[in-house]
């Protein structure tokens, strides 16, 4: 291994293309973003066009090498990572048959409901370790067989997102077990695409590309490519994670004992596992990890930092966040009754419910912003807690490190309130692109940079702060027992709306 050597990560998120950098020492080199936009021509719809991300990826990869100065012989591999879930469907000669449908498309809740009638949700829990929601591959397929059949016909080849990339980058169909997981189509044991479900739904397995483990080599890049964008012809690409567990591996949540929490504009409570452990009622999400040989069950909550972010650009937006955050700490733990519920835009754990809503419960006149402030962010750290328990209660053992990460992680408050809601020690990992920065580990560990992708996160991953429980956590128990009673209590309420 040359100190010159190096390793690239495009990450293909829902707003941008991503190219990253990392040096064989750990460090990274470069970073260079490159945005797509979203169509809704309806609602409940939400599509991206693939040539898109392929664009964005190349403009990205073009830049971040010119701006760095890093010459093709030092990239010794490749990693992808990317949105979940979507939709891609290709034809015999690779075209796009329709715009690819994004992991946020809501449209497909009858074709939730046939997949559970047929196969059962105990069945289907048991198989894929998950429960059928409109995000995941599978509804949104079915919805273009029952809305599109002409489209359906021509069908050839099913991709994610990430993968349609990996397609033009090395010619080559793939994609790695994690993602592969989010499809509702793999069977969460064996690490490999189930023929029962597919039987089930009545759909090809032909369609379907191989499944590799996160750090295997599945293809070199292609002799067009290497003259569009300078990369070295034959550079491997390895196979990479969906951004989830992407995410956690940047984070260096890679063994049973490290846990990750991400306060993003979604909240995420990521667990790995050596077993493949599931929810029973399919309440948590469970899927391969990206290190070989790893599971991972995952609860996800849709309303975290984008919660905060409501209340201030509705509420309170000729106010600094920072004096918003100061004010918050001024006000008493248990905002004095004050309860929120994160639940914007519908709930996914513990509570799979689209119709679950937003509120604030218990405002007298002497609630001022910054009590009202504070609430928004217990809130969020209450529905952290509901996904953290949920976790242990399928069987999990506590974790003995939980690592934080995301934009809401860089407020101390709210590092504190979470430390004492969740009565554990939370580590902050500093990483702007952790999903990312993750398939670069996991394109290092494959190209043999690292032996492995666990020895991979010892050297590159650090945390830099620590947050633990203080007395304020005893308050938080009585304000958590308000918050988790108000769901059952609402809920009929959010049923009827209009």
């Amino acid at each position: 291994m040359s100190t010159q050597d190096c390793v690239v990560a495009l990450d293909i998120s829902t707003t941008a293309s991503k190219a990253l950098v990392l040096g064989a020492d750990g460090r990274v080199l470069g970073l260079a973003s490159s945005p797509h936009a979203i169509s809704s021509p309806y609602p409940l719809w939400s599509e991206q066009e693939p040539a898109d991300w392929l664009q964005a990826a190349q403009e990205s990869l073009c830049r971040v090498l010119a701006e760095n100065q890093i010459t093709p012989a030092r990239i010794q591999a490749i990693g992808l990572t990317g949105q979940m879930h979507g939709l891609v469907l290709l034809d015999q000669h690779e075209n796009v048959l329709r715009p690819a449908m994004l992991w946020n498309d809501g449209r497909s809740a009858k074709q939730c409901d046939a997949i559970r009638d047929a196969l059962g949700l105990a069945r289907l829990v048991a198989l894929t370790g998950n429960d059928a929601f409109t995000g995941f591959t599978a509804p949104k397929l079915l919805w273009v067989r029952d809305h599109e059949p002409d489209v359906y016909e021509r069908i050839n080849s099913v991709l994610l997102p990430k993968d349609f990339v990996r397609l033009k980058l090395t010619g080559t169909y793939a994609t790695d077990k994690a993602g592969a997981g989010g499809t509702l189509l793999l069977d969460l044991p064996s690490r490999d695409w189930s023929y029962e479900v597919l039987s089930a739904l009545d759909i090809p397995r032909g369609w379907l590309p191989p499944t590799n483990e996160g750090l295997g080599v599945t293809g070199v890049v292609s002799h067009a490519v290497s003259k569009a964008t300078g990369l070295r012809e034959g550079t491997p690409v390895v196979a990479g994670a969906g951004d989830q567990a992407a995410q956690a591996t940047g984070v260096g949540a890679v063994c049973p004992d490290i846990w990750a929490l991400t306060l993003g504009t979604s909240g995420v409570v990521f667990a790995p596992s050596s077993v493949p452990a599931t929810d029973a009622l399919g309440r948590a999400h469970a899927f391969p990890h990206a290190v070989p040989g790893m599971w991972h069950m995952m609860g996800v909550m849709l309303s975290a930092a984008g919660s905060l972010e409501w209340y201030r650009n509705t509420l309170a937006s000729e106010v600094a966040l920072a004096a918003l955050l100061e004010e918050a700490g001024r006000a008493p733990p248990g905002c004095d009754g004050l309860v929120f519920l994160p639940y914007l835009t519908g709930e996914r754990t513990p509570h799979a419910d689209p119709l679950a809503l937003g509120a604030f419960v218990g405002l007298t006149p002497r609630h001022s912003r910054g009590h009202i402030t504070r609430a928004v962010l217990e809130g969020v750290a209450f529905g952290l807690r509901d996904n953290l328990e949920l976790l242990m209660e399928a069987g999990l053992p506590p974790p003995r490190e939980i690592r934080i990460s995301g934009g809401g992680a860089k407020s101390p408050l709210w590092r504190q309130i979470l430390a004492d809601v969740l009565q554990m020690d939370l580590h902050v990992v500093e990483v702007t692109e952790g999903a990312a920065l993750g398939a670069a580990l996991l394109a290092g560990a494959g190209a043999g940079l690292w032996p492995s992708v666990e020895a991979a996160c010892q050297a590159v991953v650090s945390t830099c702060a620590l947050n633990s429980p203080s007395s304020n956590s005893a308050c938080y128990e009585m304000q958590y027992e308000r918050f988790r009673d108000l769901y059952p209590r609402l809920r009929p309420y959010f049923a009827a709306r209009p």
